[in-house]
C-alpha cells in the first residue's frame, strides 16, 4: 500500500488540484498536508494511512458501481436523448415535488423530454435496481441587456448604502434612502443602481461590518430597515435618539445597531395590535412561503440572543428559543423584503431600465447563520481565500465558509439555489463576487497547511445560475478580476455572463489606459471598485500612501511608485481634468454596461475598503460628504449624467456579441 499514491489519487478524484501558478508564474504544488486537510474538509476520512486506503476504495466503488450518471445537464425546452438506459423504466419529477412530470417505458436509451428550466430528479429502475439522476434543465445562455431592456448600452451609479447621509435615517443608509437615490439617479438617466451586498450581518453580532462577510447570504440585512415605513403601521416612531449616530463622521455601527434594534422590538409589538389586516395577512403568507428554511434561520437568530452570535461555542444542552422570538426574526425579514421590493418598483418607475444592481458575496462567515443552517454542505476546517495577486500581494484569508462540492451536489444545490433566489428576486442585474469560485476555490486549512485549489462542479453551477436568473428575469455579471485559468472568461461569455472590466488594471505596456474599444463589449466597465482607489485617490496616489504607511512597501519603493503614477496621470490628463477624462473614456467605451461610483461623482479621495486590512483603514465606515437631500441637484451627478447621455447618442449595435 503506497499511501502517497493513494492520497494523490483520492485528492484527484475529489477535485483537489495538484498545483497552481502564482502571480509570478511559478508553479506551486499542493502539499500532502494540504491534500489531507482539503479531503477532510469534504468529509473524507484521512485520519490514518489505513483510513486513506479505505476511503479511496469506497470512493472508487461509489463511482464504478453506478449504472447511470449522478447528474446531467440539458437545455430547457429541448428534447435531450441520453446515452444511458439499460432497459430502465423511469419517472421524472421536479425536485421537491411528488408530481410526475414525465415517465417512460423500459428502453435501451432514455430521452429526456422538453422541460421548463428547473432542477429535476429522474428515477430509473432496471433489473430490480433503482438509481436517481439529478437533471438540470437550463437555458443555453443568460439573458442579455439588449433582450431585457431593448438598449445596447446602459450606465448606472454604484454606491455604499451604509454611507448615505439623510435627515430622516437612523445613522446608516436605509432602504428608503436607497429608493430616493434610485429616483434621483433615474431622473438623471441612470439605468441601474449598484450597492454593496444586502445579506444579513446577524441581528446580535455588533462587531461584523464588512458586507462581504455576512452571516447568511440567503436573508436580508435588517439594519437597513427604514423605521418610519413599516408595512401596516401608520404612525412613525420617534427618531430623535439617532441624532448622535446620524451626525457622526463615520458610521457608528454599534450605536446604530443597538438603538435600531430597540425600536424594531417596539414596532413588532405595535404591529401585532395596530397593523392593518392586509399587512398581517401578508406577513403570514411570507412566513408560510419561507417554510423550514426561514424558520431555521429565525431560530438561529433567536438562539444567538441567548448564546451569542458564534454558534461554534454554543452549549449542546441549550434551551429552545421562544416562538415569539422566532416570529420576531421572521417579521424582520418580511419587513426588509417588503421594503426592498418597493425600491425596485420605484427604481423602474423613475425610468431605470434595470433598477437595482445587487451584489452576491462569495461566502458567509464561518460563525454565522448560513454555516449553522447548512452544516450538511459546509466544508469543515477550511476558509475561502485567495493566493497572492495584484489586489493583495500577501494573499488573503477571508475567513468565509465554503460549500463542499460533493455535499452540495448530493443536496441538488438547494442551499445555493435559495441564496441565488434571495438576490435575484429583488434585482434587474446582479454581480457575483469572485466568480472564479464557480470553477475552482482556494481553500486555506485551519491547521496552517498552505492553501490549495479545489475544483467546483463548474457546468452545473452555471446551469443553476441560469435557471434562477431566467426565473427572475435578471442579467448577471461575473467579477473575474485576478488570476483566472486560460479560456475561463471566454467560457463565461459564451454562457451569457458579463465580465468585469476595471480601467485601473487595463493599461498598455507604457502604463497608459487602454482604448476601451479593444475590450469585449460583453462587460461592465468601471474605473474603480470598493477595493481600489477612487479616481481622485488614484490621481493623488492615496493608495500608495497607505501601502507605505502599512509598511507593505518601503519609502524608496513608494517614491518610485508615486513617480510612475504621476507620469501615467500626466500622460492621460494632457492638460485636462483627470476625472472628466476618466468618465469620458468610460462613456465612449464599447462596454454594454458602464458604472460610475458615487465616490467619484462627489470627488472623494478615500476608498471604501483597503484589502488586507481590518481596523488600520476606515473600511466600510466612511459616510458621503453630500447629504441625500442635496444629491439630485449635485453638479457632479448632473455633469456625469450629461456626459453619459452625450455618448449615448452615437451608440449602435456594431460589434455586439452574438445573442443567439
Amino acid at each position: 500500500m503506497n499511501v502517497n499514491h493513494d492520497l494523490w489519487e483520492l485528492a484527484n478524484l475529489t477535485g483537489i488540484l495538484p498545483d497552481f501558478f502564482d502571480l509570478q508564474g511559478n508553479q506551486r504544488p499542493t502539499s500532502p498536508e494540504t491534500q489531507r486537510a482539503l479531503l477532510a474538509a469534504n468529509g473524507i476520512d484521512v485520519s490514518s494511512d489505513a483510513a486513506i486506503h479505505s476511503s479511496l476504495a469506497h470512493l472508487r466503488h461509489e463511482i464504478d458501481d453506478r449504472w447511470f450518471p449522478f447528474e446531467i445537464i440539458v437545455e430547457s425546452h429541448c428534447s435531450a436523448p441520453q446515452d444511458f438506459g439499460l432497459g430502465a423504466a423511469w419517472q421524472l419529477r421536479l425536485d421537491g415535488s411528488d408530481y410526475i412530470v414525465a415517465e417512460g417505458l423500459p428502453q435501451d436509451f432514455i430521452t429526456v423530454p422538453p422541460l421548463p428550466s428547473g432542477v429535476y430528479t429522474l428515477t430509473a429502475t432496471a433489473s430490480g435496481r433503482t438509481e436517481i439522476v439529478t437533471v438540470l434543465a437550463a437555458p443555453k445562455r443568460l439573458q442579455s441587456i439588449e433582450k431585457l431592456t431593448g438598449a445596447s448600452k446602459l450606465w448606472g451609479l454604484n454606491l455604499a448604502l451604509y454611507g448615505v447621509r439623510s435627515k430622516r435615517n437612523s445613522g446608516v443608509g436605509d432602504f428608503e434612502d436607497l429608493a430616493a437615490v434610485a429616483e434621483a439617479a433615474g431622473a438623471q438617466g441612470a439605468d441601474f443602481l449598484g450597492i454593496n451586498p444586502l445579506h444579513t450581518m446577524g441581528y446580535c453580532d455588533l462587531k461584523a461590518i464588512s458586507p462581504y462577510s455576512p452571516s447568511h447570504r440567503g436573508f436580508l440585512n435588517t439594519a437597513c430597515i427604514a423605521l418610519d415605513l413599516i408595512p401596516g403601521l401608520e404612525t412613525t416612531p420617534d427618531l430623535t435618539p439617532f441624532e448622535t449616530v446620524r451626525s457622526a463622521d463615520n458610521v457608528d455601527y454599534y450605536g446604530h445597531k443597538t438603538a435600531h434594534a430597540r425600536v424594531l422590538e417596539t414596532l413588532f409589538v405595535r404591529f401585532s395590535t395596530e397593523a392593518t389586516d392586509s399587512a398581517k395577512t401578508g406577513f403570514e403568507a411570507f412566513k408560510a412561503a419561507g417554510g423550514n428554511d426561514l424558520t431555521g434561520f429565525a431560530t438561529f437568530e433567536a438562539l444567538s440572543e441567548s448564546y451569542g452570535p458564534d454558534w461554534r461555542v454554543w452549549p449542546e444542552d441549550r434551551n429552545a428559543p421562544a416562538q415569539h422570538r422566532i416570529d420576531f426574526h421572521i417579521w424582520l425579514q418580511w419587513v426588509a423584503a417588503s421594503q426592498l421590493a418597493s425600491i425596485q418598483n420605484r427604481a423602474k418607475a423613475s425610468g431605470m431600465a434595470l433598477g437595482l444592481y445587487l451584489d452576491l458575496a462569495v461566502g458567509s462567515r464561518r460563525d454565522g447563520a448560513e454555516s449553522w443552517c447548512d452544516q450538511s454542505v459546509i466544508a469543515q476546517g477550511v476558509s475561502i481565500g485567495a493566493p497572492p495577486d495584484h489586489l493583495s500581494p500577501a494573499g488573503q484569508n477571508w475567513d468565509l465558509a465554503a460549500f463542499s462540492p460533493r455535499k452540495l451536489q448530493a443536496e441538488r444545490y438547494r442551499p445555493l439555489r435559495r441564496i441565488l433566489a434571495q438576490t435575484f428576486r429583488h434585482a434587474g442585474i446582479i454581480r457575483i463576487d469572485h466568480v472564479l469560485g464557480l470553477n475552482r476555490s482556494f481553500w486555506l486549512p485551519d491547521d496552517g497547511s498552505p492553501g490549495g485549489y479545489i475544483k467546483q462542479p463548474f457546468e452545473s453551477l452555471l446551469a443553476i445560475i441560469k435557471i434562477e436568473a431566467e426565473r427572475y428575469n435578471c442579467a448577471v455579471i461575473g467579477e473575474d478580476l485576478g488570476l483566472v485559468p486560460d479560456g475561463f472568461r471566454e467560457t463565461m461569455r459564451g454562457h451569457g455572463f458579463y465580465g468585469y472590466s476595471v480601467m485601473q488594471y487595463e493599461k498598455d505596456h507604457s502604463g497608459a489606459f487602454r482604448n476601451s474599444d479593444e475590450n469585449s463589449p460583453q462587460v461592465l466597465s468601471c474605473f474603480a471598485t470598493h477595493d481600489t482607489p477612487t479616481v481622485r485617490g488614484y490621481e493623488t496616489g492615496r493608495d500608495i500612501d497607505w501601502w507605505e504607511t502599512l509598511a507593505w512597501v518601503d519609502a524608496p519603493t513608494a517614491q518610485e511608485m508615486r513617480g510612475q503614477r504621476a507620469a501615467e496621470v500626466a500622460l492621460f490628463k494632457d492638460g485636462h481634468d483627470f476625472q472628466a477624462g476618466v468618465h469620458g473614456l468610460l462613456a465612449h467605451s464599447n462596454a454594454s454596461l458602464v458604472a460610475v461610483q458615487l465616490d467619484d461623482v462627489l470627488g472623494n479621495i478615500e476608498a471604501q475598503n483597503l484589502p488586507g486590512t481590518i481596523d488600520e483603514h476606515p473600511n466600510w465606515r466612511r459616510k458621503y460628504d453630500v447629504a441625500l437631500e442635496a444629491l439630485p441637484q449635485d453638479a457632479g451627478l448632473e455633469t456625469t449624467a450629461a456626459m453619459m447621455a452625450d455618448a449615448g447618442r452615437g451608440r449602435s449595435n456594431k460589434g455586439r456579441p452574438d445573442e443567439s
